[in-house]
């Protein structure tokens, strides 16, 4: 089965083949995927983090042998940890990146990248690795006041679980895609007065279906994604707008990751 790695800034993903298809996940720089079918010149994908499928167009997507999918998987990776970034090469022009891009060490100490090796000249990169689970609040606080957008995964526009699963990326904590993937995953907090920073909170519809996500900052607070990255207050209810003067978000559930 054929490969294929994303090295562009950003590359959307598709719910059809189709330019204008719902945009239903994005790709940031060093994403690895399989190919699973192709249709003219679009490409579906099943991202290997993860497994969600969608469709890319082929132009944007670098194609790897199996063999090289298997030494990439293997390598020692690090993240993008700056909300941007910038990757040169010798004679080539930059490719900007943004956080929670994937980087592939060499030997060398550089960056694989197409047609070269590269190295960062703008922004850091760190192993990803959870140190403490305040560092998880702090790092999404670095998305505050990213418009919202559905299928977004950058500081460029990004949404309720794509925050979420971005943030632990880089902390060296894999997570599904989409917020009621993520809801089954991790430990789960009983009440709301034992979460800590770090913690996850999910929030349902009236017919129980986990519609929306965040990370609590703290006692009484949470960063989420809801028209713009931001955070509000949280208790046993859910999330409270100060602006509209109620509730916006049901609390559902809320996990913990990184914990055995």
């Amino acid at each position: 089965m054929t490969g294929a790695i994303c090295y562009l800034s950003l590359v959307a993903v598709r719910a059809e083949p189709s330019g204008k298809a719902e945009m239903v996940n994005q790709l940031l720089f060093g994403d690895l995927a399989e190919i699973i079918d192709n249709y003219d010149h679009w490409l579906k994908i099943r991202t290997l983090t993860d497994g969600y499928e969608g469709w890319c167009d082929q132009k944007q997507l670098f194609l790897l042998s199996d063999e090289t999918l298997e030494v990439l998987k293997g390598s020692s990776i690090r993240v993008v940890s700056d909300t941007t970034g910038v990757l040169l090469t010798q004679g080539r022009p930059g490719i900007n990146l943004v956080m929670g891009s994937s980087l592939y060490m060499l030997p060398n100490g550089l960056i694989a990248g197409p047609n070269g090796d590269y190295h960062l000249t703008e922004g850091e990169f760190c192993m990803p690795e959870l140190l403490n689970p305040e560092e998880i609040a702090e790092t999404a606080s670095l998305y505050l006041n990213a418009p919202y957008l559905w299928g977004g995964r950058s500081p460029f526009g990004i949404d309720c679980s794509g925050l979420v699963q971005v943030v632990f990326k880089i902390k060296g904590i894999s997570l599904k895609r989409d917020a009621a993937q993520q809801a089954n995953q991790g430990n789960l907090i009983n009440l709301i007065e034992e979460s800590r920073a770090g913690d996850v909170a999910f929030f349902d519809n009236e017919e129980g279906k986990i519609i929306h996500t965040g990370i609590i900052t703290g006692k009484g607070s949470i960063i989420h994604a809801s028209g713009e990255v931001r955070i509000d207050p949280l208790d046993h209810h859910g999330i409270f707008n100060k602006k509209d003067g109620k509730y916006s978000h049901k609390l559902r559930v809320i996990r913990r990751f990184g914990e055995n």
